[in-house]
């Protein structure tokens, strides 16, 4: 159950439908454009993926130098959103703190960069 509710089911093969890949954030830029604080950050998902581009309202929780080189979790193949003049090409995905600001889903220890959740 979540909020009251319980918890939707599905099939391995709708899970395997998410793109959940691993890669490494190579560039951090401010976002001052952005309407709640926010970084421009490129990440470098292999051969396959290339480097691509999203933003992330991580400001609280992270500085752009702690930033450089941490590889992150994120989901590829959402349809690309438009943030102003910025577009975003994927979502990095992070977790709830304890006052709600963003920790980023991450790796404990280094892996190829593309790698595939499973």
């Amino acid at each position: 159950y979540m909020n009251g509710k319980p918890l939707e089911k599905l099939t391995f093969e709708e899970f395997q439908k998410v793109e959940i890949r691993v890669g490494t954030i190579v560039e951090v830029q401010e976002f001052p454009e952005a309407r709640r604080p926010a970084f421009k950050l490129w990440v470098d998902f292999g051969r396959e993926f290339g480097v691509r581009k999203t933003s992330a309202q991580i400001t609280k929780n992270y500085g752009k130098q702690n930033l450089l080189g941490r590889q992150v979790a994120a989901v590829m193949n959402f349809l690309s959103k438009q943030i102003g003049m910025f577009m975003s090409e994927f979502l990095v995905l992070g977790f709830p703190d304890d006052v709600g600001e963003v920790v980023l889903a991450s790796v404990d220890k280094p892996v190829p960069n593309g790698g595939r959740l499973y």
